[in-house]
């Protein structure tokens, strides 16, 4: 069974042409039509927490992952209407030094800034049923850690992460996409029970639970391809 984890980041008008990296913002609109589709077709919408028995082949039935990498505040606004409309959840991958910050880790790249979730934003949404996910302390490029470095980023956030929230987190996301099989690792010994990647592809039970492939949505996603992207089941990864 294969089933595609939707990989998104901010959910909003995308910022003014030229600008870089304008395509990993999907407008409120086309992210309303994709849910609104899918529901329409009879799948579910489900968080990493909730769609692991899936991939575990302990569930069957029509669904798909939904993930957001950042914490973006646009996501709060415009994403988790959308979300509680459809009773969808989904995961949410926060970087826990930036509560009420904004994506620092772009600026060398000539990517707009943009505001982050606050504290209470992020109680909020775990509140409406969605999980909150660990993208690590500071959107690290983890290959360029030192091993002991690499596990405080994975270690630390999920203690920042379980403490505001008052429960286990058990979902993390590789920053960039990058990672090595020591931090797969790690994620494990963190604690985490699954990890994400930015390899393009569908997940399945044979997939290693801590290097599992998703299927990004980006501003110029067509409807049709979108809806081909998560209903085909062949898979074509590569590394983006």
């Amino acid at each position: 069974m294969s089933i595609p984890i939707l990989m998104y980041h901010q959910v909003a008008v995308p910022a003014a042409r030229g600008t870089s990296f304008r395509g990993l913002t999907v407008h409120p609109r086309s992210f309303a039509r994709q849910m609104r589709w899918m529901h329409r077709l009879g799948y579910r919408g489900l968080s990493m927490r909730d769609l692991m028995p899936y991939l575990k082949n302990e569930k069957v039935g029509k669904v798909f992952g939904i993930t957001f990498d950042d914490g973006f505040r646009n996501v709060f606004e415009h994403a988790l209407p959308v979300l509680q409309k459809y009773q969808f959840t989904s995961t949410n991958y926060f970087v826990a030094n930036q509560f009420d910050g904004s994506n620092v880790w772009d600026s060398d790249k000539g990517v707009a800034s943009s505001s982050l979730m606050s504290k209470h934003e992020i109680l909020a949404w775990a509140q409406a049923g969605q999980e909150v996910g660990s993208h690590t302390l500071d959107h690290v490029h983890l290959p360029e850690l030192s091993l002991e470095a690499a596990r405080e980023q994975l270690t630390r956030s999920r203690v920042v992460l379980s403490e505001m929230l008052g429960t286990e987190v058990t979902a993390f996301c590789y920053p960039y996409g990058d990672f090595k099989p020591e931090h797969q690792r790690l994620a494990q010994e963190a604690g985490y029970t699954n990890a994400t990647t930015t390899a393009r592809g569908l997940a399945n039970i044979a997939d290693d639970c801590y290097a599992l492939p998703r299927v990004g949505i980006w501003r110029t996603t067509p409807l049709v391809r979108f809806l081909f992207q998560c209903l085909t089941q062949h898979e074509n990864r590569r590394r983006v």
